[in-house]
């Protein structure tokens, strides 16, 4: 069976990536004529396309999502949002299930050729080669949540390739909690490794599901002591969900 599953997954890839260029050629001057409004009514209007543009990519690419907890963002409260990180396919689908906000986002990535319009208006860009870039995305994830947006970020950095539920976490987005005094929302992803595994040229159809876990309040809590918290309680529903499987 594996020898077809390898043949079927590499038809399943080709399929998905001209259904993903396709559309992103439909969507990209609606994309690019979203700079006429300010912020945040650029970034407002920047997702209202891109809904339309994944719900159209998961359903002819053969995802089903499944999103839980989305009572849990309260109206007119905005938060930092806490992902882990198994796969590419994490982030097509947490922009997609948060309502809308930026995602903390590698430089490099914004060069591509027509994609790299979409990237950088959903994104805080950073070169994680620069001390002063680091410094800059930080303030810009400030302006960020000023404006009323959530801030989507990966405490763990960087795709978790360990048998670990979970890597340990950088301390960026616990600080921005803190000094902004914004509430966090801990976010499971499920199942994206299985979609787009670390492996060349290979796409699965299967479901996908995203939980949001109610708010945290960072009162009265240093960045540490909240890193340590919101670590402990991701890491102990991805064990105790049985969704959970190491790469």
């Amino acid at each position: 069976m594996k020898p077809v599953k390898e043949i079927l997954g590499r038809i399943f890839a080709l399929w998905a990536m001209i259904v993903f260029i396709v559309s992103l050629l439909i969507i990209w001057i609606p994309v690019w004529l979203t700079r006429i409004w300010p912020e945040p009514k650029r970034t407002i209007n920047f997702f209202k396309i891109v809904y339309v543009w994944m719900d159209f990519f998961f359903t002819f690419s053969g995802v089903r999502r499944i999103i839980k907890g989305k009572e849990n963002f309260k109206k007119g409260q905005n938060y930092v949002v806490v992902c882990n990180h198994n796969s590419l396919m994490d982030v097509p689908i947490s922009v997609t299930a948060v309502p809308p906000n930026k995602t903390i986002a590698k430089v490099e990535m914004a060069k591509v050729p027509v994609f790299g319009l979409i990237y950088k208006r959903g994104s805080v860009l950073v070169d994680r080669k620069s001390e002063e870039s680091r410094r800059n995305s930080f303030l810009k994830m400030k302006a960020v949540l000023a404006m009323g947006l959530h801030m989507c970020i990966y405490p763990e950095g960087t795709r978790n390739k360990t048998a670990e539920p979970l890597q340990r976490f950088h301390d960026g987005a616990f600080k921005l909690a803190v000094e902004t005094k914004k509430s966090i929302i801990p976010a499971l992803i499920f199942y994206t490794n299985i979609v787009l595994p670390r492996k060349p040229f290979f796409y699965w159809p299967h479901k996908i599901e995203m939980h949001f876990l109610p708010s945290i309040s960072v009162e009265n809590k240093t960045a540490k002591e909240l890193k340590e918290e919101v670590f402990l309680l991701m890491k102990n529903y991805l064990t105790e969900s049985g969704k959970w499987q190491a790469s």
